[in-house]
């Protein structure tokens, strides 16, 4: 009887993976799936970007691949696997969880972290085990400047974009500014980079504040600077600082020809929480729907996808960060060396048009500055990738 009943229990399970088979012949084909490990914030201060730039464009880009047959590798189609965790925006449990997929649990790929500060705390340990890392939101001339074979800046970086922002008010005749800075990894070098660009000009700084992480008041300080009476305001600020700044700029009546905010403005969510009152705000941003035809595919994939527009500046690069690595596993595999080899000599057909690095370095797209406009985040510097000119802001409503 024992005999019998294991006889039953071979047959059903034979015929249990013979249907599985022939379901699913295409996937068994394809062999294992390809593994892309990454830890990202979905819950703290960090969250806010990360869920708007870099998360959703990896659950969208996954999707889209495993809907067209799978990744190719080297010609050999297969199914991407996400192992995505929640960082908690704590350094420390970044390097941890990124430590055990790339030590223990041996991914095939990884996906970078959200921010300066985990970046420049991970692509040391993704150095080390050889592992490519492509980031959007690194904006830290210091990890550029650590020379880190493996790590690939998609972002222009400090230098360049506030050397843009500065040559844009220089060309429209602003002689006072008044600056706000986080006071952390990106606020400083952005800070730093902003003096730098400032010393060759005749501009005034009439008034400069740091910030603590999580700040929930501003409003003295800009009270302080409307006595003043700047042309400009800027402000080198995360998302949540980004709407609390300018909200409170609106709430005691804080109104320069030129306001400036950064990580933050060009998203959706500041147009819709600002109600009416993001027009002329000018931001960190580089690329709209209308920069490609890939670009406007790409937006409306996603904002269909998600409910709501992806961001007019590191989205993008996220997007960009996503295809060179597809094309670079297209041609080499997954020899990890051997990709790292191909990203940093090749060129890469993108939304944001060509990129090619330098170093580490993304070497094809300069500083740029953007401008809500009529319900639109326009690129208005450098004139030659501008898809609008630079208007004064209007008062708030």
């Amino acid at each position: 009887m024992q005999h019998l009943a294991n006889r039953r229990r071979w047959i059903q399970g034979t015929a249990t993976a013979l249907g599985a088979a022939a379901v699913a012949p295409r996937l068994w084909a394809q062999g294992a799936p390809v593994r892309i490990g990454y830890a990202i914030a979905r819950t703290g201060p960090w969250a806010a970007g990360a869920q708007v730039s870099q998360e959703p464009n990896y659950l969208l880009w996954a999707e889209q691949v495993n809907a067209a047959g799978g990744l190719s590798v080297k010609g050999a189609k297969r199914q991407i696997e996400l192992m995505g965790y929640d960082d908690r925006s704590e350094t420390e449990t970044c390097v941890r969880t990124f430590e055990k997929l790339m030590g223990s649990d041996k991914v095939d790929l990884i996906l970078p972290p959200w921010g300066s500060g985990a970046n420049f705390a991970v692509a040391p340990l993704a150095n080390r085990f050889g592992y490519p890392l492509l980031a959007p939101t690194a904006l830290s001339r210091k990890l550029i400047d650590m020379h880190l074979p493996y790590f690939f800046s998609l972002l222009q970086q400090p230098d360049k974009m506030m050397g843009a922002l500065v040559d844009m008010m220089v060309a429209n005749g602003v002689k006072t500014i008044a600056i706000v800075y986080m006071d952390d990894l990106f606020g400083l070098e952005n800070f730093a980079a902003l003096n730098n660009a400032l010393k060759k000009t005749s501009i005034q700084v009439v008034d400069r504040k740091s910030y603590p992480l999580g700040v929930k008041d501003l409003a003295p300080v800009l009270r302080t600077m409307k006595d003043l009476n700047p042309d400009a305001f800027i402000g080198i600020t995360y998302p949540p600082d980004t709407i609390l700044a300018s909200r409170q700029a609106r709430e005691v009546g804080f109104n320069p020809k030129y306001f400036y905010a950064s990580v933050g403005t060009a998203f959706q969510l500041y147009k819709n929480v600002m109600a009416g009152n993001a027009e002329g705000v000018i931001g960190m941003g580089s690329w709209n729907a209308n920069t490609s035809p890939e670009a406007r595919a790409y937006f409306e994939a996603h904002s269909k996808k998600f409910g709501k527009e992806p961001d007019r500046w590191a989205s993008g690069h996220a997007w960009a960060g996503l295809e060179i690595l597809q094309q670079s596993v297209g041609k080499v595999g997954l020899d990890r060396k051997a990709l790292r080899d191909h990203i940093a000599k090749s060129e890469f057909k993108t939304i944001l048009g060509p990129i090619r690095f330098d170093g580490s370095e993304n070497a094809s797209i300069p500083g740029t500055v953007a401008q809500w406009q009529n319900g639109e985040f326009e690129v208005v510097w450098p004139k030659d990738r501008a898809t609008a000119q630079l208007k004064p802001k209007p008062a708030w409503k």
